[in-house]
């Protein structure tokens, strides 16, 4: 708590005053040297990424590429911040709204976008004059230190921008603490509800995204070897650690099903795990021991709930790494909707097929 104190007490200091109060032109000088700055490092960025995280470079540099257009759009900030103006609504009288900053903003980020999510959602708070607080996954800081030092050289002023590192403990103290305006999170449904209703509950503004469940309706007149590229690359990408993988295909029709199956299952078995920094690699480690473990215990949960199993990896070991948080694809069919594998996201590669 003292830690998050000291950090809202420099986003009230008297530079972040000062910034909310600057000109456009000042603050998008920043803005638009933080995009050079980010194009410039890409490539140191993506290494710390991907040695962190586990995802591979060429995914890291993908992540990087999404964070430079959200830094992009925060250059769009004079158009955001537009009020109205509304002439003679009664008796000679005017009325128009202006936009100001609301303060100092909360933000929580999860590991599996360690500078994308972080850009997206901070860029433009600071565009329009906000100061941050920002407790980024424990599981990668490294990233956001290196976020915050290109914010440094691109001019921000010391204070508008504070990182506590930290776990449930900071996280607590930014939803409670009544010098924060607003919470801005992105995480795990349940751990989102919390914020949400915590956050509320001390009278602050809260947008919280959570996880997701994505299903692919395949009809029988769709392109199959088009579909089963897309589902695949979407399904296991990143190690299927981010709430816009497919996790469920849907194949309308018997026949569409059985030779969807085919191509898809061929598709996967060309895919391969590897570290961080192997360019032939598909995808990398999932992010921790527990992770995995959570993983391979909804394989087994699936297998007892009586889906077919079509492609098991859980006996993967990396050649190098044996220690790695590695985990194959697999691919479950013949899934209901009471299964585990349906209802519940699964933060990892492990995907289902449900007969239609």
């Amino acid at each position: 708590d003292a830690t998050i104190d000291q950090a809202v007490a420099a986003a009230q200091s008297e530079n972040a005053q000062n910034w909310a109060a600057a000109s456009h032109a000042t603050r998008l000088q920043v803005i638009f040297k933080l995009r050079e700055l980010m194009i410039a490092k890409t490539d140191e960025l993506a290494e710390i990424i991907g040695r962190e995280h586990g995802k591979t470079i060429e995914d890291a540099k993908g992540e990087i590429g999404r964070a430079i257009e959200g830094i992009e759009f925060a250059c769009n900030e004079p158009q955001v911040t537009k009020g109205e103006y509304s002439r003679n609504v009664a008796g000679n009288i005017d009325v128009y709204s202006i936009r100001v900053p609301v303060g100092v903003v909360g933000c929580i980020t999860p590991f599996n976008f360690p500078i994308m999510v972080p850009a997206v959602m901070m860029t433009m708070a600071i565009a329009v004059g906000n100061a941050i607080v920002w407790k980024p996954s424990e599981k990668v800081p490294s990233a956001s230190l290196f976020f915050a030092d290109l914010l440094k050289q691109a001019g921000l002023p010391d204070g508008v921008f504070n990182i506590v590192q930290g776990d449930k403990v900071a996280v607590d103290a930014i939803l409670k603490h009544p010098g924060i305006a607003a919470i801005s999170f992105v995480g795990s449904t349940h751990v989102g509800e919390y914020a949400y209703q915590t956050g509320t509950s001390n009278n602050k503004r809260v947008a919280c995204f959570t996880g997701g469940k994505n299903h692919m309706i395949v009809m029988p007149d769709a392109d199959l070897d088009a579909a089963a590229s897309a589902f695949v690359s979407s399904a296991y990408g990143s190690a299927s650690q981010r709430c816009m993988a497919v996790s469920l295909l849907l194949p309308v029709g018997e026949a569409t099903a059985q030779a969807l199956r085919e191509k898809v299952v061929e598709k996967i078995k060309q895919l391969k795990v590897g570290a961080y920094n192997d360019p032939t690699a598909d995808y990398g480690a999932v992010i921790s021991k527990e992770s995995k473990q959570a993983v391979l215990k909804a394989i087994d949960a699936a297998i007892e709930q009586g889906a077919e199993l079509v492609i098991d990896g859980r006996d993967y070991v990396h050649s190098e790494f044996a220690d790695g948080f590695y985990v194959a694809p697999t691919l479950f069919d013949k899934l209901t909707t009471d299964m585990d594998l349906y209802k519940y996201e699964i933060f990892g590669p492990v995907r289902g097929i449900i007969p239609t």
